[in-house]
């Protein structure tokens, strides 16, 4: 399939059937669906935060802002050698977030953005595209930050895609095609906020809220 015959509209409605696109490599015009056997997700209420990470949550200066350079987080994301994101991908995720359903985490160091996450809010499932990092740890910081946001937002599912030994370090887990189809039609079915009103975490509530440390 070309990506000129995805819409955003498409790509919403294939979430809501479990499926998401990816291209081969940056210069592959080509996007295709995947829908693997076993699904990566992080249970919101097992996020595993290690000392060291809480450490780098307390006591750096990182600022922690949400859709302020939404286009910068996936240039991040695909500015490495290998990557899914071709041009269409991009500008599918671009109308997505101007529609208000695509966000992103990021971390600033003062005007340098040095890390950062994006993904697809759809009712009350979080489906997490990709992450990078420019500083040491800046994609875990952004993961605690983002879990924590979702957690006080009433999300009930935050989908990886894939379980990496990166992401099964800070608590992700992998399941069936059946089980997660069920976690996703009831997230589906409930409504959350990736903005909840009068949430104002610090670097130590966020390290306190996810109680799973080591």
């Amino acid at each position: 399939m070309t990506g000129g015959a995805i819409t955003p509209d498409l790509l919403l409605r294939a979430y809501a059937a479990g499926i998401f696109p990816m291209a081969e490599r940056r210069d592959d015009p080509s996007i295709h669906w995947i829908d693997p056997k076993r699904r990566g997700i992080i249970p919101l209420n097992r996020f595993h935060i290690s000392r060291s990470l809480r450490r780098r949550l307390l006591h750096s200066d990182y600022a922690i802002r949400t859709d302020s350079d939404f286009s910068g987080v996936v240039q991040g994301c695909a500015g490495r050698d290998e990557t899914w994101i071709n041009d269409d991908i991009f500008s599918l995720y671009l109308a997505l977030h101007r529609a208000g359903h695509a966000h992103s985490l990021e971390v600033w160091d003062a005007d340098a953005l040095i890390g950062g996450v994006y993904g697809v809010a759809l009712g009350a499932a979080f489906f997490g595209e990709s992450m990078f990092s420019r500083r040491r740890d800046a994609s875990k910081v952004a993961l605690a930050w983002l879990v924590d946001r979702l957690r006080a937002g009433g999300f009930a599912l935050f989908d990886t895609q894939f379980l990496t030994a990166h992401l099964a370090s800070l608590g992700a887990v992998e399941i069936s095609r059946a089980e997660y189809r069920a976690q996703l039609a009831a997230a589906l079915h409930q409504t959350a906020t990736f903005d909840p009103p009068g949430y104002s975490p610090t670097a130590a509530s966020v390290s306190q809220r996810n109680i799973h440390t080591s």
